[in-house]
């Protein structure tokens, strides 16, 4: 059996592992309907400062990185949790199925199933707020590439995560621990001018800044030669962060248990 083909039959069954966890596949798809919501129906921006006072755009990388941070982390973390409390990857090792593919095809599983929420939740933007989004062809190919990219790169980290703690409670408590502040500190829904001037080079540390910065200049930020090069750029730097971390996750991956 070949590579591709192996992918896409451990695709197949991490699918189907999903759509028979029906408590999963409520909350993955009702989350980004509370996130929306509370934070752009029933959080009203306001033009006086503070939280929230940015225009209702703005805030769309925010209501993305919910999901593309959040889900991958902990799904993706707890399967390989589970695969370990199970002995599954000795079980792994006698089959052609390498750790990489069997990652890959995890990851796809959440490409998938991110981008559905994803697009719920942006029809939720456009429909429950006033987000004046800018959605032409070229917008709209950006926006699925950072989607898909950026729930590559935290898959990624959802498997080194998996590797490291020693049980799905594990996973959890460090998936919050980490995404939690990555999601306010990353230009999703704290502008930098809100924080302490001494802090805002270290927002440069986090992934997910370069998500924000990306969806932002693609679907909001005005459309001219200076909006277009921060897309690419930092869809680019997102790409080689993802590369990155799956080569880590996959290498962190344990052979048996």
């Amino acid at each position: 059996m070949s590579a591709p083909r192996r992918v896409r039959a451990s695709f197949r069954a991490g699918w189907h592992s999903f759509l028979r966890r029906r408590t999963a596949v409520f909350f993955t798809f009702f989350f980004p309907v509370i996130i929306v919501v509370i934070f752009g129906a029933l959080v009203r921006t306001e033009p006086t400062g503070g939280l929230f006072a940015e225009d209702p755009g703005y805030y769309v990388p925010g209501y993305l990185a919910v999901v593309v941070l959040f889900t991958p982390l902990s799904r993706v973390g707890s399967e390989v949790a589970r695969h370990r409390e199970g002995n599954r990857f000795e079980k792994l090792a006698t089959t052609p199925l390498s750790r990489g593919e069997w990652l890959l095809a995890q990851t796809l599983v959440n490409v998938v199933v991110i981008g559905l929420a994803g697009l719920l939740l942006l029809a939720l933007v456009v429909a429950l707020t006033s987000a004046d989004l800018r959605l032409g062809v070229g917008s709209v190919a950006l926006l699925v590439a950072y989607v898909v990219v950026g729930v590559a790169l935290f898959c990624g980290v959802g498997a080194i995560l998996g590797s490291l703690t020693d049980s799905q409670d594990g996973v959890i408590a460090a998936s919050n621990t980490i995404a939690l502040p990555l999601l306010f500190l990353s230009e999703t829904f704290v502008p930098p001018e809100m924080l302490p001037e001494w802090f805002r080079p270290a927002m440069a540390l986090s992934p997910l800044t370069y998500f924000s910065r990306g969806v932002r200049a693609a679907t909001f930020d005005p459309v001219d030669a200076g909006a277009v090069a921060p897309a690419v750029s930092n869809l680019g730097i997102t790409v080689a962060l993802a590369v990155v971390f799956l080569a880590v996750g996959a290498a962190t991956l344990p052979r048996t248990d």
